[in-house]
């Protein structure tokens, strides 16, 4: 055997190497890369869902989101509403009590002065008296006789409307 044998090729043994490599490769195509591939598929579209339902959960949140918003602005308008309410409610109670005390001290004005004017025709009527009583002991020193009811009423009457005419 020479070196020649070693390099010269066989044709029965090259046409075998040929269908051993082309059964090979059917082999590993259909045992091998078959259910790689098919498991490459399904992980492929197990991503892919993973991703939809992602981008759909992340559509719902941004959907909760916006309604969250939404709810907060709506919450915020309410709470304003109810402090502009309350405020005005407020401010009608405040004008009603003011108006309320306005009209008490109006009143206790009136009988106040009601009272001033009563107490002033009290003091009026005993000045009245005692200055008639004075009269009729002056007048009795003057005139130096007893006068009778009549006389002493109309000279009591007469003062009096002097004194009220002088006021």
């Amino acid at each position: 055997m020479g070196t020649q044998d070693l390099v010269t090729i066989v044709p029965w043994t090259f046409i075998a190497q040929i269908c051993n490599l082309f059964i090979q490769m059917y082999l590993i195509k259909r045992f091998l890369f078959k259910p790689i591939g098919e498991i490459l598929e399904k992980r492929k579209a197990l991503a892919d869902k993973e991703i939809r339902e992602a981008r759909e959960s992340r559509a719902q949140a941004d959907q909760l989101k916006d309604q969250y918003e939404t709810s907060l602005a709506d919450a915020h308008q309410e709470a304003a509403r109810i402090i502009s309410d309350a405020q005005r409610e407020a401010q009608a109670k405040a004008d009603e009590l003011v108006q309320e005390a306005e009209q008490t001290a109006t009143n206790l004005r009136k009988r106040a002065a009601a009272d001033i004017e009563q107490e002033r025709r009290r003091a009026i009527n005993e000045a009245k008296d005692e200055i008639g009583g004075l009269a009729m002991d002056i007048a009795g020193k003057v005139v130096e006789k007893e006068l009778n009811e009549s006389d002493h009423r109309r000279l009591i009457d007469d003062f009096i409307t002097r004194v009220g005419a002088a006021s």
